[in-house]
């Protein structure tokens, strides 16, 4: 390593983490954005048309206002804790976003145990929901809370063994190599998606994703009928908006992961990854993986104006009596197929 190598190494993982932060950030108002058009568009209504063409400036109108709302602290109220906790949702989205590879080998941090990593820091955020639930001293804000932490521990078992039967599959926990065994060399190759070789998971996984960022029908930590704002219900202000940035960095967090393990991440199956990619290459990979994740966001947005809300014992019996095991059935299946040899999906006539 030159001595210019050694000052500029540290320089570069920098600049892709400032980089990714800024997109991110660029992301969430767009998105805010197009939710609103898209729920008026369901339900055949105009939309935000008001501040700007086209509705186009609401999302920098929202932040305003919130920057300029009386930021309250409840009487009785833990005040460290309750001013940590919409800290503690917002961070552990971002960082997990840092080794999802966006492009040919372009992620922030790139490291073998990539899938463990993300797991870990996104499950720190279930702290954020608990603390900021028991630190408002509001009854709802706690009920809120202790609904949070138990979804989200009873939907990450299941997305857990879900995963666990990718990497059985992959013999890898590294996501670009997951990503790199399910390109085809045909158009028809597409069948070498996880999604097709591990249907049982996708699913599991993309359910469990739902319920992981609390959205509808899995948003019983906040729902309005019962508990007025759940967890975030005597937030206000900048702290609010944090807590709403977190949710939706979530999204995009989980929908890269989703493409990465079930959707050929970068990939398209009729174009060979080149071994020396050029920055064109990596351009059109991005690219690849930008439709793909905005295809996944739509569902998101989709499925949240269309199915009503699950009751609470629905949804904990969902979790822990559906697909626990099912993803138990498919690990065993997995595990099988890869001892004998054989693949225990029924051929594809391709």
């Amino acid at each position: 390593m030159t001595t210019a190598d050694t000052i500029f190494w540290p320089v570069i993982p920098a600049l892709k983490a400032v980089v990714i932060l800024v997109v991110i950030l660029h992301i969430v108002p767009g998105l805010v954005y197009f939710e609103r058009r898209i729920s008026a568009w369901i339900q055949d209504r105009i939309g935000p048309n008001r501040v700007g063409p086209v509705g186009l400036l609401q999302p920098l109108a929202d932040v305003i206002k919130l920057a300029f709302k009386e930021d309250l602290t409840p009487q009785g109220a833990d005040k460290w804790i309750y001013r940590m906790a919409p800290f503690l949702v917002y961070a552990p989205a971002v960082i997990a976003f840092s080794v999802i590879p966006v492009g040919i080998d372009l992620q922030v941090a790139s490291f073998g145990v990539g899938v463990i990593f993300l797991l870990t820091i996104s499950s720190f955020s279930v702290y954020g929901l608990a603390f900021g639930g028991w630190a408002s001293n509001n009854k709802y804000s706690l009920l809120g809370g202790l609904r949070a932490s138990a979804q989200m521990i009873s939907y990450e078992v299941a997305m857990g063994l879900s995963i666990i039967a990718i990497l059985m599959t992959a013999q890898t926990v590294d996501l670009n190599e997951i990503v790199r065994q399910q390109w085809g060399a045909t158009t028809l190759g597409l069948v070498q998606w996880n999604l097709f070789q591990q249907p049982i998971a996708a699913v599991v996984f993309l359910v469990a994703a739902f319920a992981e960022t609390n959205r509808l029908p899995f948003d019983l930590p906040e729902c309005e009928a019962e508990l007025v704002g759940g967890f975030h219900t005597e937030y206000s202000g900048l702290k609010f908006a944090t807590f709403f940035m977190g949710e939706y960095i979530a999204m995009i967090t989980m929908s890269g992961l989703m493409v990465t393990m079930f959707l050929g991440g970068w990939s398209v199956p009729w174009i060979e990854i080149p071994t020396s990619p050029t920055f064109g290459d990596v351009a059109l990979s991005v690219f690849i993986f930008t439709v793909k994740l905005t295809v996944l966001l739509f569902f998101y947005i989709w499925v949240r104006w269309t199915l009503p809300r699950f009751r609470y014992d629905q949804l904990m019996n969902i979790g822990w009596k559906v697909f626990i095991p099912f993803s138990l059935l498919n690990l065993g299946l997995t595990a099988t197929s890869g001892v004998m040899g054989w693949n225990w999906l029924i051929p594809l006539p391709w």
